[in-house]
């Protein structure tokens, strides 16, 4: 009975995978508003009774194609994010020494000034890394990023269920900031806030457990929000006749939005 169930299971997976292929395709070609079961249905060669019995309406296969999008663009702004981790010591390794009586190894030469500086280029880094795989998941998916950064579709609205994998990007970005933050690392913004601005900023502090000044967590808000308004000008023509270096302008527009929330590039390495 167990291998019957399996093989039921995964002949249901491969179905479900199948009708959302189906369905980002009918995205690009038509729109999310013109997304239709029954076409998905006849295009699969299924009785669009059998198809209601995996995605009962419209707006459940849409959360599910929404969902994914999210995800895939969550996971490509993670992996990025870790890739430029600190990187960590392999056991049994050790630190090259100097002669007796010289310094004790490389990290104690290098000086807090220099690691320092070290640690502040690898956030921002991180930083970067993060925004510029969201940009290169978009102009690869531009139809799946329409459906969740693009127009609403009518008649639709997103559940609750949507709400943890629509997070994930803008948590990362937090992560970088609040790690910043710990190692000293983030200059908060001196500029003052409006009271109902701070009081926004210390609501979501508390809502996601995290220790940041709320300066930096309001203008973090204002990030995700520029971040995806760079990306829907890019995707969807406002930049056409006047940005053409795309990178270059993303590139140095992702530093200032760093810059805005205290992560800033380091100067010259110092020793102490």
């Amino acid at each position: 009975m167990t291998a019957i169930r399996g093989a039921r299971e995964r002949a249901r997976s491969e179905i479900t995978e199948a009708i959302k292929d189906e369905a980002r395709k009918q995205l690009a070609a038509e729109g999310a508003a013109k997304l239709s079961l029954r076409a998905v249905a006849r295009e699969l060669g299924m009785a669009s009774s059998a198809l209601y019995r995996y995605f009962p309406s419209r707006d459940d296969l849409l959360t599910a194609l929404i969902v994914d999008a999210y995800t895939a663009l969550g996971v490509a702004a993670e992996r990025a994010r870790d890739a430029h981790a600190e990187p960590s010591v392999a056991p049994g390794t050790t630190t090259s020494r100097r002669p007796e009586g010289g310094s004790t190894g490389r990290p104690e030469k290098a000086g807090r000034g220099e690691a320092r500086a070290r640690a502040a280029e690898r956030a921002l880094a991180q930083w970067c890394a993060i925004c510029t795989a969201v940009r290169d998941w978009a102009l690869a998916h531009p139809h799946e990023y329409a459906l969740i950064y693009g127009s609403p579709v009518p008649g639709y609205h997103a559940p609750h269920t949507t709400t943890e994998s629509a997070a994930r990007v803008g948590l990362a970005l937090i992560g970088v900031a609040r790690d910043a933050h710990a190692a000293g690392l983030l200059k908060e913004p001196a500029e003052p806030l409006p009271d109902a601005v701070v009081a926004d900023a210390l609501a979501l502090g508390a809502e996601l457990d995290v220790e940041l000044p709320p300066a930096v967590l309001a203008r973090l808000i204002g990030v995700w929000a520029q971040l995806f308004g760079l990306l829907s000008f890019e995707l969807f023509g406002q930049f056409n006749r006047v940005v053409e270096a795309r990178s270059a302008f993303f590139e140095q527009a992702v530093r200032q939005l760093a810059g805005s929330v205290g992560l800033v590039a380091p100067g010259p390495h110092t020793s102490t």
